[in-house]
Parts: C-alpha cells; sequence; structure tokens
C-alpha cells in the first residue's frame, strides 16, 4: 500500500459494540441467514443478539466510544457449559447451533427456539474446534484427547425438543491418525470443511516431527496429504466459500467442465499466514510476523476475495486479492451443484446410508424416573436426563454407537423397569413453545384419565387432510423404524417420484375424457408423457429408439419341446445365445467382465455355442459347444458338450450349464464332472446356484433344487401352477398377460425364493410342502409400516462376525417387498387397489381397516422371518409388532404373545407329552430353548419393557416382569441413584 493511498485510507465505521460478557470472548458467528449473531466466552455462556429495528442506544457522557449505527440486543443467553466456550458454529441451513468448550463437552442447541437439544460428552479432554458439512449431514469437533469425532444428523424441526431428538447426532467416526503426537499448548484447533462438501482442513496435526495441516477425505475418513511449511502449530484454517476456476466465468452462463480449485488460509502460532490452493503443491503466499502475538481466528468474506485474520494482540488483518490470484470464483449455484451427489438437494431424506442404523432407534421409555433436576429445568431443557433412557438389548453380533458408547449385545444408558407400580403414571413429555413476544411459555396439552402415554400412531397416509398439505421448512426427523411410516404424500411412493398433477387414467365422475383428450393432443406436438394408460393401470412411457441399436449376439432361437403344447405352464425359453459369460471376483461373488469395471474377475466361466453352419451337410453335424475356465488370461480347464447351452451359473464350488435338450451338466472347480448329466422334462429357463445349492426351473414351471456336496435335494420337483395361476386374471373387463417370473433365488438352506412381475414373493416350505406367499401388493397399500424404500430396514445386514447360522435369509425379506414396491407402487400399477382402500376408509364399519391391516402386515412379516430363519429381521419384526399391539391395547393377542414366547402357541394334553416335539426353533411350538436364533427369555424381556408402559396391560406384564426379574433390577438401580 502506497503513503498516499495509507493516508486516505478511513477506517470503517462501528456499526453496533455489545458488552455483556464478564469475560473474554473467544468466538463469534453469525448466523446463515444473518439474523442472529452468536457468541462464547469464558465466563461460561453462549449469548445470542438480535438486530432491532428501534434506534441504537446513546453512549454514555464522556465515552470515547463512537456511536454505532445498529442496534443488537440480547435475545437469549444460553447456560450449558461449565467451563470457557472455545468455538461456536451454525449448521448450514440455520437448524442448529453447536457449542464447545474445555468442560469436554458438545452443547447442540435449536436454532429456533435455543432450547438445548443435546449434550454429548464423547471427547476425554478440552473440545477446541467445531465445523460443518456444507452438505449438512455431519458436524466435526476438535479435541485435546487428539481425536475429531464426526457426527451424523438430522436437522430438526421448528418445534422440535430434546426428547424428539434422543436418537439424533450420531457418532460417525472418530479421526486420530494425523494427531496421535499433536502438541498440546495451542488454545485453538479451529479447522473448516471444504465447500464442495470432499476434504476437512484439520489444524495442529502432525507429520512426523513435524507440525501440518492434515487434508481428511470425506466418507473414508482418511488422508494422505499434509500441508507443510509452518515452524509452529497451527491453530486456525478456513476455507474460502467459493470454488475457483482457471478461467473468468462465460457470460453466456454456461457451466465450466474443467475442474475446479479451492483456497485454504492457515494461522499458526508463529505469527504467520499461508494461503494454499488444491491445485498447486506449494503455496501461494505466506506472511510473516503479521503481529505481535499468534494468531485466534480466521474468516472469509462471501465472494472469496478477501480474508479477515484477529490476533491475540487485538490486530485485525484484511487480506483483499485482485482479481484471478485466487483463480476467479465460480457461480454460487457451482457449490450446490457439487454438493447434490451428496443428497443437499433431496429435503427430508433421512435415508441410513449405515450398518449401525439398522438397530431399533427408539427404545422402551416406560417408567422413567425423574431426575435431580426437577420437571421445569427438563422443560427449559437444562436436564440431562434424556440421555438415560430406558434401552432395549441389542442382537448380538451387531454393533451400535449412540454418544459414542459402542454397545455389543448390552443396552446403552439405564434400563428402566416397564412394569413399575401402578399408582406411579408415566412421566408426559410436555414442550416449551415461543410467543409472538418473544416470551417462552410450557405449552398446554390434553391430560387423559387413563394415566397411558401419548400415541405414537399416525394418521391416515391414505386418506387426503390438512396436516399432509402444510409443509414446514425444516427436514424431517430420521425415521423411526418402530413407529409407522406416514411421511409419503397423497398416492403413495408413486406420487412421490412421479408426482400426481397430471391424471392419465378417466375418473368415474371425469366422464368427458378431456384428460385423455389433452394427453393424446400434446403427444401429437412431439411431448412425451411421463405416464402412458397400460392394461394394468399407469405405466411408465417406453423410451424412444434414437440411431442405430445394436444387435443381439443371438445364433437362432431355441428348439421347444413338444410338451410345452400340453403344459398348463408355459415359460419363455431363452434364445441360443453365441456366448455365455459367468464370472466371481476373488470373494466368489458375481463380477463384472466389462471393460469399465473397476475390480477384474478373479475366475471366469465360458460356454461358446458354434455357429450354425454345419460341417458335414446335415443340419445336426455342427461343432460342439466350447465351455472354458479361465483365470485371468490363463485357461484352467476346458471341455465339450454336442449341444448348445442355454443357461450357465457357478461359484466357487461347482459350475453347471444347462443345453437344449434339457440336460444339466456339473462339474468340480477343478474342471471334473461330478454328476452324470440331469435330465430334465423341458428346456431350463432360470439356473441359479448358492453355495452348495442348484435351482432349476424347466420351461414347464417345474422347480428342481439339488445339494451337490450330498448328491440329494431337499424335495421332489414342486410346480409353479400355483403361484403362476392364469385363471384369475381372465375375470377381469380387458385380457391381461398372467403374471411372470422376475427373480429366483436360493437361500443358504436351499430354500426357492420367487419373485413375480405382479409384486407379490413367494417360497416354497418343504415341511409343509406348499408355496408361502411373503409378501403381495395388498400390504403395500393398506399397511402404515409398508416403508421399505425409504426406511433402513431394507438395507438390514448382519455384521461381519456374525456366524453363517445368524447369516440365514437376511434381506430376503426386505428384498421382496422393495420388489414389490417397484412392480406396483412406482409403475401405477397399484391405483386401483388404492382408489378402492381410500372408499373403505370412509365406509361405515372399517373405521379399523388401516390399523387392522397394519398389524396383519407385521404378523406376516414376524411369520415369515420365521419361516426363513432371518435372526435379525425376526427380533425387529416382533419388537415393532410387540410395540402397535400396546400402543391399541389388543389383551388377547398380548397374553398370547407373551405366553409364545416361553413356548407353544396350542396347550398339550398330558397324553401329548410323550410325542417328540420340533427343535429347531422355527415354531412357536418348540421345546428348544430358541426361537429363530434368539433365546427366548430375552426377546421376552424385550417385549415385557415395551408393554409395560401400558397401564392398560400391566396385569399381563407384570407376573412376567416379576418372572424374568425385571423389577429386581430395576429396585437395585433405584437404590443405587438414591445412594
Amino acid at each position: 500500500m502506497s503513503r498516499q493511498m495509507e493516508a486516505d485510507w478511513l477506517p470503517p465505521p462501528v456499526l453496533a459494540s455489545m458488552s455483556h460478557h464478564s469475560g473474554t470472548i473467544h468466538t463469534v458467528r453469525f448466523s446463515p441467514n444473518g439474523r442472529y449473531v452468536a457468541s462464547g466466552a469464558d465466563d461460561k455462556f453462549v449469548l445470542i443478539y438480535i438486530l432491532d429495528a428501534g434506534p441504537p442506544p446513546q453512549t454514555s457522557f464522556g465515552s470515547k466510544e463512537a456511536p454505532t449505527v445498529e442496534n443488537w440486543r440480547i435475545f437469549r443467553r444460553l447456560v450449558g457449559h461449565d467451563n470457557d466456550v472455545q468455538d461456536l458454529g451454525w449448521s448450514h441451513d440455520g437448524t442448529i447451533l453447536v457449542s464447545v468448550g474445555l468442560d469436554s463437552k458438545i452443547t447442540i442447541w435449536s436454532g429456533f427456539t435455543f432450547e438445548k437439544l443435546k449434550t454429548l460428552s464423547n471427547h476425554q479432554s478440552h473440545v477446541k474446534g467445531i465445523t460443518f458439512d456444507p452438505a449438512n449431514k455431519y458436524f466435526a469437533t476438535a479435541s485435546d484427547d487428539r481425536t475429531i469425532k464426526v457426527f451424523r444428523f438430522t436437522s430438526p424441526g421448528p418445534n422440535s425438543s430434546s426428547h424428539d431428538q434422543m436418537n439424533n447426532f450420531v457418532l460417525e467416526t472418530t479421526i486420530n491418525s494425523p494427531f496421535s503426537n499433536s502438541p498440546l499448548t495451542t488454545y485453538f484447533r479451529r479447522f473448516s470443511w471444504g465447500p464442495d462438501g470432499q476434504h476437512i482442513a484439520a489444524a495442529n496435526a502432525v507429520n512426523g516431527p513435524v507440525s501440518s495441516v492434515a487434508i481428511i477425505n470425506r466418507g473414508s475418513w482418511d488422508g494422505d496429504i499434509s500441508l507443510i511449511g509452518h515452524e509452529a502449530p497451527v491453530e486456525a484454517c478456513a476455507f474460502s466459500p467459493r470454488l475457483y476456476g482457471q478461467e473468468p466465468p462465460s457470460k453466456n452462463g454456461n457451466v465450466q467442465t474443467v475442474p475446479h480449485s479451492t483456497a485454504i488460509a492457515c494461522a499458526a502460532g508463529d505469527k504467520s499466514i499461508s494461503i494454499w490452493l488444491t491445485s498447486n503443491p506449494r503455496p501461494l503466499i505466506v506472511w510473516q510476523d503479521l503481529a505481535s502475538k499468534p494468531f485466534s481466528d480466521l474468516a472469509w468474506a462471501p465472494d472469496g476475495m478477501k480474508f479477515f485474520a484477529t490476533a491475540l494482540d487485538g490486530t485485525i488483518l484484511v487480506v483483499t486479492f485482485r482479481e484471478g490470484e485466487l483463480g476467479y470464483p465460480r457461480p454460487i449455484e457451482e457449490n450446490e451443484r457439487s454438493l447434490t451427489k451428496f443428497g443437499t438437494g433431496r429435503k427430508g431424506v433421512g435415508v441410513i446410508e449405515t450398518t449401525n442404523g439398522l438397530i431399533l432407534e427408539e427404545h422402551s421409555r416406560a417408567g422413567e424416573i425423574n431426575r435431580a433436576e426437577g420437571r421445569m429445568g427438563e422443560l427449559m431443557g437444562d436436564s440431562h436426563s434424556a440421555d438415560a433412557t430406558g434401552a432395549v438389548g441389542r442382537p448380538n453380533g451387531l454393533e451400535a454407537s449412540a454418544n459414542g458408547t459402542h454397545v455389543n449385545g448390552k443396552p446403552n444408558g439405564t434400563m428402566n423397569a416397564a412394569a413399575t407400580d401402578s399408582k406411579q403414571a408415566p412421566m408426559r413429555k410436555q414442550t416449551v413453545e415461543v410467543t409472538k413476544d418473544g416470551k417462552k411459555r410450557v405449552k398446554p396439552m390434553l391430560v387423559s384419565n387413563t394415566g397411558a402415554t401419548e400415541s405414537s400412531l399416525p394418521q391416515s397416509r391414505l386418506v387426503a387432510s390438512a396436516a399432509h398439505t402444510t409443509a414446514t421448512d425444516g427436514p424431517q426427523s430420521i425415521i423411526d423404524l418402530s413407529k409407522p411410516f406416514d411421511g409419503l404424500p397423497r398416492g403413495g411412493l408413486a406420487s412421490l417420484i412421479l408426482g400426481n398433477k397430471r391424471k392419465l387414467i378417466q375418473e368415474s365422475e371425469e366422464a368427458d375424457g378431456h384428460i385423455e383428450k389433452k394427453v393424446a393432443l400434446t403427444s401429437k406436438s412431439g411431448a412425451t408423457p411421463i405416464l402412458v394408460n397400460g392394461p394394468e393401470g399407469l405405466e411408465l412411457p417406453k423410451p424412444l429408439t434414437v440411431g442405430t441399436q445394436a444387435t443381439p449376439s443371438f445364433v437362432r432361437p431355441a428348439v421347444t419341446n413338444p410338451v410345452l403344447s400340453l403344459s398348463q405352464i408355459r415359460l419363455a425359453v431363452p434364445k441360443v445365445r453365441s456366448e455365455i459369460v459367468q464370472a466371481i471376483d476373488a470373494a466368489g461373488n458375481p463380477a463384472d467382465t466389462s471393460k469399465e469395471a473397476k475390480v477384474k474377475p478373479e475366475l471366469i466361466f465360458e460356454a461358446r455355442n458354434p455357429h450354425p453352419t454345419s460341417l458335414t451337410g446335415r443340419v445336426q453335424d455342427r461343432e460342439p459347444c466350447r465351455i472354458t475356465l479361465t483365470r485371468g488370461e490363463q485357461p484352467l480347464w476346458q471341455d465339450f458338450l454336442p449341444k448348445t447351452v442355454l443357461l450357465a451359473t457357478g461359484n466357487r464350488e461347482f459350475w453347471a450349464v444347462g443345453d437344449e435338450i434339457g440336460s444339466i451338466h456339473i462339474w468340480t472347480h477343478a474342471g471334473r464332472r461330478l454328476v452324470n448329466a440331469l435330465v430334465l422334462e423341458a428346456q431350463p429357463v432360470i439356473l441359479e446356484s448358492y453355495g452348495f445349492w442348484l435351482l432349476c426351473i424347466t420351461a414347464v414351471g417345474m422347480c428342481y433344487v439339488w445339494n451337490i456336496e450330498t448328491m440329494s435335494s431337499l424335495h421332489p420337483p414342486v410346480s409353479l401352477a400355483p403361484v403362476l395361476d392364469a385363471a384369475v386374471y381372465t375375470l377381469s373387463t380387458h385380457p391381461t398377460t398372467s403374471p411372470a417370473v422376475s427373480r429366483a433365488r436360493l437361500n443358504s438352506e436351499g430354500r426357492i425364493i420367487i419373485a413375480l412381475s405382479n409384486g407379490e414373493g413367494y417360497t416354497y416350505s418343504p415341511t409343509m410342502f406348499t408355496w408361502q406367499k411373503l409378501s403381495e401388493v395388498w400390504w403395500a397399500v393398506g399397511s402404515q409400516y409398508w416403508n421399505t424404500t425409504d426406511s433402513s430396514v431394507g438395507n438390514l445386514q448382519p455384521s461381519k462376525s456374525a456366524s453363517e447360522e445368524e447369516k440365514i435369509s437376511a434381506g430376503i425379506i426386505p428384498f421382496l417387498e422393495r420388489h414389490t414396491t417397484n412392480e406396483t407402487l412406482l409403475r401405477g400399477r397399484a391405483h386401483f387397489l388404492q382408489r378402492l382402500i381410500k372408499v373403505l376408509l370412509n365406509r361405515e364399519g372399517f373405521e379399523s381397516f388401516e390399523s387392522t391391516t397394519s398389524i396383519a402386515h407385521l404378523e406376516n412379516r414376524v411369520a415369515a422371518a420365521m419361516t426363513l430363519g432371518a435372526k435379525d429381521e425376526f427380533r425387529l419384526y416382533l419388537l415393532m409388532y410387540a410395540k402397535r399391539l400396546g400402543a391399541e391395547g389388543l389383551r388377547l393377542k398380548v397374553e398370547e404373545l407373551l405366553r409364545t414366547m416361553l413356548g407353544g402357541i396350542f396347550n398339550r394334553n398330558e397324553q401329548d407329552e410323550g410325542e417328540p416335539r420340533s427343535s429347531d426353533g422355527r415354531h412357536w411350538q418348540d421345546s428348544s430353548e430358541l426361537i429363530c436364533g434368539w433365546k427366548r427369555k430375552e426377546l421376552l424381556k424385550d417385549v415385557v419393557l415395551i408393554l409395560g408402559k401400558h397401564r392398560d396391560l400391566q396385569r399381563i406384564t407384570v407376573p412376567y416382569a416379576q418372572l424374568l426379574g425385571v423389577l429386581e433390577s430395576v429396585e437395585g438401580q433405584d437404590d443405587s441413584m438414591v445412594t
């Protein structure tokens, strides 16, 4: 700066000056909308200021302070820390404020009411930094325990309370490798999250003996990049809020395709500041001795062309960059576009992307104990009782993380009894609301004379109501798997994804058919409708064929067997392909053989059919089919078959093919023929393998299952005729096609799993010799618990440490329900059934229709999980079922459920005691101590804890609680708390 410019420079006017803290102020942060200012100091308070429209206060007589322009008054005084407040952070949507301090606590406040939502005590030492993910999914904290902890959260709503956020703000991961030897002499650990959401710049890291700034990658939470150059530890890092390009933005608004770069400012204890660009391995500039004491904080201007730095000696430094020095700032829309891959544009999608999130998120809140702070302290958000909630034991082999405490088969927090004295009514949760004049008051609520807790059941999601049309500014909360899902709009998932503004089906009151006329007229102009009328309802339009289409490598159609003309079931026979390839990776899973595949397959099984040209003049004299197994580029073995091959399958145990005449050939891994060719009555149309099990479905609908290890079959061949009955489809007004087999799979026990094109899912029971229906569209439309597409139930998987017995049938039920959703709801085939149910709900005598259907759906899930031996799904569905029974007050079903949890649904006579009883744990009437892999008493204890809070059922649940010793354990906990 020249002397003339320095002489002409005038300091900016002071807009406001607030002196309300009684100690040193460590951090000041504006809310994203600019409405609030939050400050934290060593007086342990967090103050919230709001801009008042009134005139600013007059300065006192004789004061040397400049008159203020704006009037910022105190809006809230937040009390929640026991020591200095070191840093503050607002979420990018302004819904929460997080404060950290030297008391090792992380306090989360509501951005609407500034009520305390939660206090996290995961760190073991002083917490000195907080930063938020720009995609609004995580926030991270840095502490002197030499770790950075990343927490996952969902933005709370305006009326959320601490009780509602019990299961929010869950620890995602702990990062400690770059900080294992970091010094503990720094007063701050301010770090920053990049504007594109990809990286975290972490201060006070070390690279060997050298201080550095660690660049941590999102998702994997590791980093191999360090910014080295400062002699002292770095105390503050700040990413520029803008993305930069190498060229100026085009005037026509075209999006630049070249990679963008980001800028990082770092301030260290050696009184120096450095600027780094992600496109350059060296710092852009380094300033030395800019202040007499170390810097304390950094902040960038919203345009990304200047930044500010504060030092402990009172220096406020402003650095301005010329155009092009850092690059050319890209439009702010580029930031939003780069964050879309993290789901920022999908407001309210609360998809759980991990296995820890598959544990039941809401535990039993029965028998809550009054805390020392008192009822009013809890209402005002000053109580920590929300962290000590009654819990139900988790499944063995599954791990959960709540507030940083990893649990394996044990409850997290204090387990309170469900069956307490009937005179003690469960505590009902009240909420605090803010009136128009800014005052708090306890929101009135209806006090029921039953003494039971408020019902958590949803309103009907099938009938349009005013409550469903009211939109909130905040995102929805995390989906609770123990409650019915009622977050879908009118019309269900089809309306959510495809919209419901255009109705292509002619309604009864639309006799003129103007909608069809309008669509037909629009289609003539070249427009493509989002849905078209089909024989089964609304369907997605077929994509238009543009350009030259690749011709499939089919040799010819397969020769059909004459038996098909007399068969009741006729399935399509696959065409003869010139090449059939099956590949598996190193783990034994199916692999992709294309050139674009990231992971190359380990083994490739290939069947090459010959060209139809004859070698001798006769039609049947052709080259044999060549069977080859290769590892990489090296062939392992080769064989030849006289007939052309239609299908192939295999794994690490064996390989199998089905040829054109209906024979199955099986080889070992080394290429040895394991058994003579299996001759079937028709050509195979589906060939699948799992472990040592092999499934074959022929063109006449016969299903064969063989165990290659024992050379036996689980059951005789079974026909698909019962599940593919076409007689029902002849009753419709218009002729429609009968359902087809969409998927056919085997589980680890060799059970057949069939998914049809009409959305239904079946399995064959080898003990009852019949097909069992596991999933259908009736549950999808009528049940409140049909949330497979949006719920993490669909991702339920056992842990890596689970045994093979615990992995039996894992994920089959969610798979079939997702298939039903895709085939019916998303394609509009359930449109008329939805209309029927809407009419039924408004008719007299069907008031309990949806509740009864939802309970029946849960009973269907429990029975399916027990039949398949799906251990984890069985426990999850059973607890959901018990919770709904308690909410509905169904005494008969509750009594029978508790009785059968001990063993047996039906009372047995004395003369039947000598008969053998099953002991495989797959039936209620069972003498085994296990039921579907779980100990009966453990499951019974969890069910009693869930049902115990309902006073009208305590006559049933109290005897079971006494039998299981639940009351004694709770009394011991109460005595310890009193002492």
